[in-house]
């Protein structure tokens, strides 16, 4: 791989570098000030940057338009329906989970939409 986004932390960021292609990139954006992992991945012949992420309205737009357009693919491991959180959280704690788990919300039906026009 050319470039590896951590986002989770932890050792998820030194179990990436096997996956980088010599001179690729560890992009972390919770372990940015971690100098050993800096070195750790310098010395493994790869390159390591920080990012700070602040949420923002119009940022999360683009994405969400990048993903409906196919040009940004998030794994999805799981869709479960919201009332199985707690398995959702056994499923992270795990460890084992490569992708993200959605967690489906029930759309809510208005009173109006079940009466018969008039």
């Amino acid at each position: 791989m050319d470039v590896v986004f951590d986002l989770v932390g932890g050792d998820y960021g030194v179990r990436s570098l096997r996956c980088l292609r010599p001179d690729g990139l560890l992009l972390t954006a919770v372990e940015r000030t971690n100098t050993d992992l800096a070195v750790t991945t310098v010395a493994a012949g790869d390159r390591f940057a920080g990012i700070a992420v602040e949420p923002d309205r119009l940022g999360l737009e683009d994405l969400a338009l990048l993903v409906d357009h196919g040009r940004l693919r998030p794994h999805v491991a799981h869709v479960l329906p919201f009332e199985h959180a707690a398995e959702a959280h056994h499923l992270l704690d795990a460890g084992r989970l490569t992708g993200k788990i959605v967690l489906r919300l029930r759309r809510r039906v208005s009173a109006t939409a079940h009466r018969p026009a008039s």
